[in-house]
This record gives C-alpha cells, structure tokens and sequence, in this order.
C-alpha cells in the first residue's frame, strides 16, 4: 500500500518573515493556499514579478538544492501556506505530478529569463533569437579555428535555413573545414537513446530547435553562448546533470549552445519517452527539480556578481560562488584544484580575453593561487573568500562615501 502524501497547512499574519535571505538551513518550501506573499532580495538585479498570489511556490530553489536562501518571502496579508519538506517531494511527484510538473516548468522559464539577463548584464548583448544565428556560431568557431564546433554549426544553419543570405557560404566553408571536422549525430533519424560524443563535439547550437533533453553518463558538458564575438561559458555539467530540459518544455530554441568538455556519454530523452518516465520514474522528476534549483541558485548568484564593480574582485566572486557551490569546506590553509582554467574564469565574468590578460596577472600575483594542467589552484580557500569580502566591503564603503556627498 502506498505512502500517503501529508502535508501540513500553516498559517501566518501580515507582516511574517516566512524565509529569509542568507538562511542557511533549508528544509521546507511552500505553495501559497491563502493570501499574497511579497519576494524581496538584498540586491536586486533584474526585475520581477515580486507578488505571489494562491498557487503559487516559494523556497523551493534553496530547499531542493540544500543551498541557502536567496531571497526572503514577507507575508503581505494573513497568509495560508502548504508546507513541504524536502524529503516529501518525491511522494508529492507520485500522487500530484500537475503539482510538480507546474514547479519544473515554472524553473524552467526562470532559467531561461535568468541565463538572457545573466548574457545581456554580462556582455550588454543578447543573441538573434532565430535560427539565422546558427550562422554567426559557426563564424566564431571557424575563426577559431574550431572546426567541430563550426561544422556542426553551419550544418544546423543549412537544415533550418535552406534560404538563408549565407547558405552558399556556408556550403562553402563547411567543404573547405569537412577533412578536420569532427561532428556527430547530424542526422536527427539516428534516434539513439545511448549517445557518445568525443570531446570538443556540439551536443546542440543556441537557437536551433529543441526536442531532447540530455543525462550526463559519463564525462562533462560545457554550456556557452556566443556573445559580441566572445564565447561566455555558462556551466559545466558533470556526471548525473541534466540539460536541454528548457527546449523540451516550453518547444522553444536552444538558448545556449553545449560541448563535450572531455569524452562523454549521454541519454537522449525525447518528449515521448520523458512523459513515460514523469510517471514511471518519479526520481527523474526530484533530480531534475534539484539540478534546475542548483541552476537557478548559482545563476542568481552569478548576476549579483555583475555588481562587483572592481574586475579583480569580480575574479575572486566568481572564485567563491564556485566554492560554494560545490560545497567546498572552507578552513585555514586548505587547498583546492578548480575544475576550470583561467580563461574560462574570465569567460564566466564576461571579461574578453584580451582586456582580461591584466587582470589574471594582478589575480595569480597572489601567490596563494597559480595554473597547473590549466586549471587554476589554490593553496589557500579561506583566503580567496576574504579577498571576495575585502572587494565588495569596500564597494559598500565607496558607495556610502558617493551616498553621504550627495546628501551634503
């Protein structure tokens, strides 16, 4: 006999702080029964829709992926709430998937809205939201001499755009690079569940059409977008995430473009086989949940680091928000190999490489942090979180000092 779902119903008066920003312990969300809830975050970097009314969620970010609160829910009536702990999500899945599925798609477009602010803020750019875009990938990673990437591109161009203004070109320039192109599963026939794709190959384009999601089996997947004719490095997914979800759900086009980081293995899931598996595997559904809750945090994360105004400590931000993220114990004197180099640090805080060069210098004159095998290490983790605070501490002192002379 199965497990009943029971869920508790508790009550708030106007005026409630029901979570707040910075709380490190997050076991419940909740969906609004009664009244209105007001969303307010310490720095706010894009504009929302702050009022939640009956329906809808909240906490369900930090909760779901065991982060702390990103931002603080005031009640602004009496307020009738459901409550449920983490560990009821899975049961919550079983007997109402509707419930789930709204909370999925709800992150899903989030996501989506987070990743176009997180470009725009970053690089003051956001990308052709049409296939026709397909073209200028292909452009940049031809340029880079990139020619998996760029072949893969300028195919995705030449199927969507069969009339495009640059379809001889691309005809073209995909039989000159043709002999040092590596791309695989072009033919969308192929169908297979189990998929392989050796490093450096397209998984997907931005602003291709979308119909599969994808399980990281084996290896790593960077996720890029090209900007102003700069390459910003979104993620890199690891073993058990999972991406693309955002295509599928909504039927919209890629917004970013994914790349075998190493060797890799995926699961190719369709919308036929990801309904079978809503309802036969709801473990899916809580690992998915999770992995766009990880998103969401990390992405809020990185658009409060576009505040950072000093390059440098931007660089050192994003050095925390990392460590953070991956749970990294912090004490004195401990040491950490990042899974990133130092020009994918700059592409994470929109820095061009070529403008950036100065600042990695200033950065790794910190003898405290150097390059090995390309990936940035640290002797010292408690350091690069004082070094984070220094900067924005005195971003705070500096603003207040521009405050008080406005007031004179």
């Amino acid at each position: 006999m199965p497990n009943p779902l029971q869920l508790s119903i508790v009550n708030f008066k106007q005026g409630s702080y029901i979570i707040v920003e910075g709380k490190q312990k997050a076991d419940y969300f909740y969906i609004i029964h009664k009244g209105n809830i007001k969303i307010i975050k310490e720095v706010e970097v894009i504009e929302e829709d702050n009022i939640l009314k009956p329906g809808d969620f909240f906490g369900v970010v930090s909760t779901m992926s065991s982060h702390s609160h990103i931002e603080t829910a005031l009640a602004t009536t009496d307020v009738s709430l459901i409550s449920v702990h983490r560990d009821q999500y899975g049961l919550l899945i079983k007997q109402n998937t509707p419930v789930a599925m709204k909370i999925i798609q709800g992150f899903s477009r989030k996501m989506r809205y987070l990743d176009e602010a997180l470009t725009e803020l970053t690089l003051q750019s956001t990308g052709a939201a049409d296939s026709s875009h397909l073209f200028k990938v292909a452009e940049y990673y031809a340029k880079q001499n990139q020619y998996n990437q760029a072949y893969y591109a300028y195919y995705r161009y030449i199927q969507y755009c069969p009339n495009g203004s640059n379809i001889d070109v691309a005809k073209e320039r995909m039989g000159l690079i043709k002999p040092y192109a590596k791309a695989v599963y072009l033919n969308e026939e192929a169908g297979e569940f189990n998929r392989n794709y050796p490093k450096d190959t397209m998984i997907f384009s931005e602003n291709e059409p979308g119909k599969e999601l994808y399980i990281i089996q084996k290896g790593s997947v960077k996720i890029t977008k090209i900007l102003n004719n700069n390459e910003v490095m979104l993620a890199l997914l690891k073993v058990g995430d999972i991406f693309g979800e955002m295509a599928l759900l909504e039927n919209k086009p890629r917004s970013a473009s994914a790349i075998a980081y190493e060797d890799s293995s995926l699961l190719a899931v369709n919308k036929a086989n990801f309904q079978i598996m809503v309802q036969s595997q709801p473990q899916l559904i809580t690992r998915l949940t999770t992995l766009l809750a990880e998103r969401i945090w990390f992405a809020y994360k990185q658009l409060a680091n576009t505040i950072v105004q000093d390059p440098i400590g931007r660089l050192y931000d994003a050095l925390t928000i990392h460590l953070e993220k991956n749970r990294v114990r912090i004490a004195p004197g401990e040491n950490y190999t990042f899974d990133f180099g130092p020009k994918d640090l700059l592409n994470m805080v929109g820095l061009p490489l070529q403008e950036g060069e100065s600042y990695l210098n200033q950065l790794f004159g910190n003898r405290k942090l150097r390059v090995v095998e390309n990936k940035i290490f640290s002797t010292d983790i408690e350091d690069i979180i004082k070094q984070a605070k220094y900067f924005r501490r005195m971003q705070k002192i500096e603003a207040s000092r521009r405050e008080g002379s406005k007031t004179r």
